[in-house]
């Protein structure tokens, strides 16, 4: 797979949290729905900076093993 990045992600709008994101300024993942290209995710306390697009079944197949517990602490 092709590594795809947007260098500068605050040129897309409909950003929404992580769920499991707190609002204390830690772990803030920013996900991207209905990009053609995939699925952009950005660090939300760096707006302007790049995000990383994963192709829509990678991403599904990434968050289905968080949800499981797949990756332990």
């Amino acid at each position: 797979m092709a590594e795809r990045t947007i260098p500068d992600a605050s040129v897309l709008s409909g950003w929404r949290k992580s769920s499991h994101s707190n609002n204390d300024g830690g772990s803030c993942v920013e996900v991207l729905d209905g990009h053609p290209s995939g699925v952009p995710v950005r660090d939300s306390k760096d707006p302007h900076g790049p995000a990383l697009v994963f192709p829509a079944n990678s991403w599904s197949t990434f968050v289905a093993a968080v949800k499981r517990g797949d990756f332990p602490a």
